[in-house]
Order: C-alpha cells, then sequence, then structure tokens
C-alpha cells in the first residue's frame, strides 16, 4: 500500500536524523511584537518558524483550533501556511474530529481533499464508523487519541479503557495500515503498556517539555523493534523561543542521544 504520509515521514526520520513534530499553535498574543504589526501575523509567523526549523522537523503539526478562533482570516492563513511547507515535509492537522459516519466523511473530505494534510488526529469516543471514513484514505494517516497528557485525562482515560482503545487502534492498523496513536508523555509506563499492544504503527506524543513529560523515560517506552515509530511533539517549547532552531536541535539531538 503506498501511503503518502508513511513515506515522508520515514524519508524525513532515515534523512534528517529526526523525530521531532513541530506544533504551529500560533497565538498573536505569544508572538514577538515584529510580527503581531504585520497585516497577516499568523502566516508571516509561521514562515518565520518554517525557515528557521524546517532542517530539524520530522513533521509540522498546526492545531486547528488556533486558526479557526481567528475565523476566515485564520483558515486563509492556515491555507498559505500548508502551501508553505516543503513537499517533503508530512503535515499533521491537529483536528480531533469524530463524528458519526456522514459527517466523518465530511471532515475526512475537508481535511485530506481541501486541506491537503498527510496525516489528522482522531477522537474515537463515537466508535468504529467514525473513525473508518478517515482510514479509508488510505495514502493517509490518523493518529487516534488513546492516552493524553492534559490534567483531566484521568477522568475518564482508566487502563481497562485506553488499553481498550489501544486494541481497536492496533486492529484498525492491521486491517488498513495507515492508523496510529496519540500517546501523551506524562506517564512512559502507560506509554509502554500501549506500545506492548500498539507493536508498530505510530505513536504521536505530546506532553514532552511544558507539561512535564520526561524525554528519556518517554522514548524508550515509545520505540518499536525498529527503534522508530514515535513522534515527540514540542509546541510552545520551539516556536516562542528566543531561538527556535536551537530548540529544535536541541531536541533533536536529545532524542537521538537515547537511540
Amino acid at each position: 500500500m503506498n501511503n503518502k504520509f508513511l513515506d515522508k515521514i520515514q524519508d524525513r526520520i532515515a534523512g534528517q536524523k529526526t523525530f521531532v513534530c513541530i506544533g504551529l499553535d500560533v497565538d498573536t498574543a505569544k508572538m514577538p511584537e515584529r510580527y503581531q504589526k504585520s497585516p497577516d501575523p499568523l502566516l508571516e509567523f509561521n514562515k518565520y518558524i518554517i525557515d528557521t526549523t524546517k532542517a530539524y522537523a520530522a513533521c509540522y503539526k498546526p492545531n486547528l483550533a488556533f486558526y479557526e478562533m481567528y475565523g476566515l482570516r485564520g483558515l486563509r492563513a492556515l491555507g498559505e501556511t500548508l502551501r508553505y511547507i516543503p513537499a517533503d515535509i508530512p503535515v499533521i492537522l491537529d483536528a480531533k474530529r469524530g463524528d458519526i459516519g456522514n459527517t466523518s466523511q465530511a471532515y475526512a473530505r475537508a481535511l485530506f481533499e481541501e486541506f491537503g494534510a498527510d496525516a489528522v488526529t482522531l477522537a474515537p469516543y463515537m466508535g468504529e464508523d467514525s473513525i473508518v471514513p478517515f482510514l479509508e484514505y488510505r495514502e493517509n494517516y490518523s493518529f487516534v487519541l488513546c492516552l493524553t497528557s492534559n490534567n483531566g485525562a484521568q477522568d475518564f482515560q482508566k487502563p481497562d479503557l485506553y488499553k481498550k482503545v489501544a486494541e481497536k487502534i492496533q486492529d484498525w492498523h492491521n486491517r488498513y495500515g495507515n492508523c496510529g496513536a496519540v500517546a501523551g508523555a506524562t506517564n512512559p509506563n502507560e506509554i509502554r503498556a500501549i506500545r506492548n499492544i500498539i507493536t508498530e504503527a505510530f505513536l504521536l506524543i505530546p506532553g514532552v517539555g511544558a507539561q512535564g513529560g520526561d524525554l528519556e523515560n518517554t522514548v524508550r517506552a515509545a520505540r518499536n523493534k525498529n527503534n522508530s515509530g514515535f513522534l515527540i511533539n514540542s509546541s510552545r517549547g520551539i516556536i516562542y523561543a528566543q531561538d527556535p532552531a536551537a530548540e529544535a536541535v536541541k531536541l533533536q539531538t536529545a532524542i537521538n542521544q537515547l537511540l
């Protein structure tokens, strides 16, 4: 099966020696003042981040919420940002979609066909018929929320639930070949339990840095038998740093030293 996300991400990992996913979660209030005064601050700031970090990025991950909150101008900036990202760097649109079948079909068309994302994030609460419309886009990839790193995660994400979700993700991966998981970095033992179920597929891992996840234990728990199969996401820690490139290199180097 030809999967453009897997082809791109594996080429980036092999060629650039990087597992760093850079989250483009832009907020004008946090940008340097010179971008706040720009006619198109979202796009100009994103161009700056992409230009300075593209040598170290395995992929980029814009979160739709940070563009939707600005309405149509935010969506236009997102579209221009996606066109600006080099074609060989995969894009994960962090949308966390998941609804009844025909609605998911519409979401999948929007994200994969109209926006041109290589991969998306999905919420599994409504079950298989909310996920399959995305998996039917065989050239694309879907990261399903399995265990998150936010404070409220434990309200529902008990071991019997997140392990059941992991089992479904492994089943979807077996059937479609284009499904991985989102697993937060705040508890490496839980990531290891997920990896024992999802044996080879990619894990997208937020929570290192600002949310307190331990990088070393996370990488050791998340890697598959090929010493790959994971992406460490950093958003605020890179894009709002005084030197985004230096922070990207720092994370890239730290990960590679653990492999």
